[in-house]
Parts: structure tokens; sequence; C-alpha cells
């Protein structure tokens, strides 16, 4: 840019040297003659002070090393939006190529032509252009009028993350030259809103809208989706959001909202947009939230909040109690989850054992942190849970027989699935909740027999096996035994408890106790 300063530069968003910044001063900063931009730093450890000037205060920056004083011509106010697409997109010819003749005919007259086959060429390549990527391309504004339109009708996808858009009033001017648009991608831009109301129809194909890093607030949030009536994705990562009211005729198709680094958000905010009512996909990674309630349901009922929530991502945040799982017991459509790197959940030697009470606590969940849960692993969770707390169950009033059932209201807001586990599988029997013993390998030692339905000149055998033993070690020492290699042995399993219920033992890197092998059970082995 020339030295030449216009009156609007103050709010532009400009690129220099790789870095970008707001234009927040133009003028003179004496005893230096000439003009200069005073611009704040995106990157705040890129500037030399707070806008001041020994003891002149030019222009505010949020940090106190966010501003720098720059001649304009170091300055790159960008580009516009259709010169950018043909930078990156449009395919050069050579020179013989431009220097072609060709006699075209205008109405009645023979005119002769140069380079006539290249601008048909180009004019094809961005007609037939759907999807734009044009992240970091120093776009700043629309450009010419009606000059998008007319080359590029097609476009249904648009990247402009990472630019130098200013303003909404410039994302509406070339948004509304592209009927076609489903998704628009804004994130790392700083936009003003319009002065003036938006577009009718602007953004009526948009599908999908991406405003992470943006500083857009809440409202400016709500304004935004009364352009969107088909909006079905909406993406909000790290801009401080704070949800100050309910949406209201907007966001009603939304079916994905991401929220995710917006530390500012609480549980109470979370009510506001409980009633969405085709949200299916919610991601509320690294907000800080530790617990949540639906006060509109009880114990073992349905809240009415998130009517069509099916997969809700806690990850990276303070989640230390288990009675933020047994709320989420409560959501009626929840089927997955995602909870990693939480402190009742993180990568250590529990990690397995973590992941069972969680599946045991959730009854509908079909995945748990992007892994499938069989029905063999749920139920060996659900049966596990239903042991591992059957004394706690005892001496709060819990019986065997369901009338004589008189459970505490504390247990039953700590376990709100047992009393439905005990239905499902039976109430635990008293010879099943003998307190555990010390932690000794005679302690842990399974008595099983082992027999061989397939080759009944076999004996059975009986055998004690640490419960700790992975299903591949069994199979190792059935290996030696029976002279038979490890990858033709099947494994499964009979309770004596549940006769004719065989439970395979697939997963060689399981315990046995992990499919909940106990004393007296029978090892089938098959080859």
């Amino acid at each position: 840019m020339s030295d030449t300063l216009t009156p609007d530069v103050i709010g532009r968003r400009v690129e220099v040297n790789g870095e970008h910044a707001t234009v927040r001063f133009a003028g003179v900063v004496p005893p230096v003659a000439g003009p200069w931009l005073g611009v704040e730093w995106d990157n705040p450890e890129r500037g030399k002070h707070d806008g001041s000037h020994e003891g002149t205060v030019y222009f505010k920056c949020r940090h106190p090393t966010g501003g720098s004083f720059i001649r304009p011509n170091k300055v790159n106010f960008g580009t516009d939006f259709l010169t950018a697409i043909k930078n990156r997109y449009v395919l050069e010819d050579g020179p013989e190529e431009d220097r072609k003749e060709q006699i075209v005919t205008l109405g009645n007259k023979p005119v002769e032509t140069v380079g006539f086959d290249s601008l048909m060429k180009q004019q094809s390549q961005l007609s037939k252009l759907q999807e734009v990527s044009l992240r970091n391309c120093a776009v700043s504004c629309a450009g010419e009028k009606g000059g998008v339109a007319e080359a590029c009708p097609n476009i249904r996808r648009v990247d402009l993350s990472k630019n130098l858009l200013s303003s909404w009033d410039e994302v509406i001017h070339i948004a509304d030259q592209l009927r076609h648009l489903e998704v628009l991608n804004l994130s790392e831009n700083k936009l003003k809103f319009p002065s003036g109301s938006a577009l009718t129809g602007t953004f009526s194909a948009l599908k999908v809208l991406v405003l992470n890093q943006t500083g857009i607030t809440w409202a400016e949030v709500l304004w935004c989706a009364a352009w969107c009536p088909g909006l079905e994705e909406l993406y909000l990562e790290s801009n401080n959001i704070v949800i100050s009211e309910r949406p209201t005729d907007v966001l009603q198709t939304v079916k994905l909202l991401d929220l995710s680094s917006n530390q500012l958000i609480d549980e109470n905010q979370l009510y506001l947009i409980a009633h969405l009512p085709r949200l299916e996909q919610l991601i509320l990674s690294d907000v800080g939230i530790s617990s949540i309630h639906f006060p509109d349901a009880g114990i073992g009922c349905k809240t009415s909040m998130f009517p069509s929530l099916q997969y809700l991502v806690v990850n990276d945040n303070q989640i230390s109690q288990w009675s933020f799982f047994n709320e989420l017991d409560k959501l009626p459509s929840l089927r997955a989850l995602s909870c990693l790197r939480n402190p009742l959940t993180k990568e250590d030697k529990e990690a397995n054992m973590t992941r069972q009470l969680i599946i045991a606590s959730i009854g509908q969940l079909k995945t748990l942190n992007k892994c499938e849960i069989l029905p063999k692993e749920r139920r060996t969770a659900e049966l596990d849970y239903r042991k591992a707390f059957g004394n706690e169950w005892k001496q709060a009033g819990g019986h065997q027989d369901p009338d004589k059932n008189r459970l505490s209201e504390e247990f039953l807001r700590a376990h709100p699935r047992y009393q439905f586990l005990c239905l499902k599988y039976g109430a635990p029997e008293d010879w099943e909740l003998k307190t555990q013993q010390p932690f000794m390998l005679k302690n842990q030692l399974l008595t099983l027999k082992i027999k061989y339905p397939d080759q009944l000149d076999q004996k059975v055998l009986e055998k004690q096996l640490p419960g700790s033993m992975t299903i591949q070690k069994v199979k190792g020492w059935l290996s030696r035994l029976l002279k038979v290699p490890v990858s033709d042995l099947l494994l499964s399993y009979e309770s004596p408890k549940e006769p004719g219920i065989e439970i395979k033992l697939e997963n060689d890197l399981q315990s046995l106790r992990f499919y909940s092998v106990e004393n007296e059970d029978c090892l089938l082995v098959r080859w």
C-alpha cells in the first residue's frame, strides 16, 4: 500500500509479514514525519506497546504489548474474493496459447480476437467450482458487484478462515452472490456486525456455519442464526461465549452445536439451549464443566431437556463425580458419549474399570469414547456393577424379596440404575456379597472345570487359574497342554447360575475377570 491514507482504514484487517492485526489509528506520530498506522496485533507478543507513544495515547489495546506503529507501505490490506479464487484455481496457459488468434462473429460482424480460448477456459474452470478453500489468502472484500455470481455461480462450500475480512457487510456481499452456498467457514476473522439489517435470503441455503475464534458473542450468534433458516451445524469454538438468552425462533433446525473451549459456559447456561428440538450432537470439550443436573426428572425418569441429543462430547473437562454419569442416563436419546481426559476418566491402570462403571450407569449407551459397546461388554459391566455395590445395597435396605425392599433415598440417588439391574439379572445372593479377601494370589485364583464339547474322548479337567489371567495366556497354556495351535482354539464359558447360556471369550487381551468368570464356572474349549 502507498503512504496515502484514506479515512476508512480504521477497523480494517491487515497482514504484515504473515501476522494479522486490526488498524486502530491512522495519522501522524510526532516527532517523526509522515503517516503511520497504529495496529493491534492478534498475537499480542508481536507488539511493543499499548497504543501510547511518549506519553500520548493514540489508540488503546486489550494487551499492554499488543500495539505497534507501522508505515502504510508495509501493510497488506488484502485482495477481493474473486481475485483470490482466480489466483488459486485458474490454470494459466502458456505464452503461445495466449497469442492464438481466432475469428468470432458478433452480430453480423467478424471480429479477430487474441487469447479467446484462454478466456473461455478460465470461465469454464470457475463456473464448475463447487468447493473453494481460500484459507489465509488475505481476502478482505467481495470485489466488483455481481462479479462472483457471474464467474462462480455453482459454489456450495467456502473456507474463508484466517483472512482479512473485517465486517459482516463484506461477508454478506459475497454470500448474496452464492445462492447455492451450503457450507461457510469464517473462523479466525474479526468481524464487525452489519451497519444495517441483513439481506433477506442471503444465507437461505446455508447448512453449516463455522465461526471458531472470531470473538462473536451469544447475542451476535442469535442475530446470525436469523439469517440461516435451514442451519444444521454451528461451530463456535474458542470465543469466550456466555449463553445469555434462550434461542427463540432461531437455531430450531440445528443438529450439531460445538461450544468447545468457551471457558465461561456453566451448567446453568446449558439449560438455555436444552430445548432445541433437533439438536443431536453437542460438543462441550474444554469448557470447564464439572457437573450437570436435570431437575425436572426424578430417579429412574427421563428429562424433557435435550430431547433429540444422541451424541455428547465432554472431553478435557473437570468431571470428577459419578453423579455426572447418573444424570446422563436421564437423557432420552443419548446413544454415544466421549469423556476423555477428565479427572474421573484419566488413562491409567483403572481405565477399564472406569469404562465399565460408565457403561453400567448409562443404560442406553451404544458407543463410549468412539468404541462400540457390544452386548457382552454391557452384560459384564452391569453384572460387575451389581456385585460391586451389593453390600452397600443390602446395608441400605435392599432385599432379595422385592416386597421387602426398603432402599434409602441416599442409595437410590447414588445408584439410580441398581434396582433396574436387580430386575434384569436378579437381586444379588448372599454368597455373592462375601467381603473381598486381601489381595493375595490364593484369593485371586478361580477353580474352573475345563470341558471339550467337540472332543468326547478328552476328560474333564479341574484347574485353578488367576482371575487376572488374559484369554491369550489361557490359550497359550491350553495349546501346550493339548498340543493344538493357539490360532485354532476357541474359548467360551458357562455359569451354573445361568445354565444353557454360553459366553464367548473373544478378546485375547481381556482377563477372565473382565468376562465375569467366577469359581465353579465351566470353561469350554473347541478347536
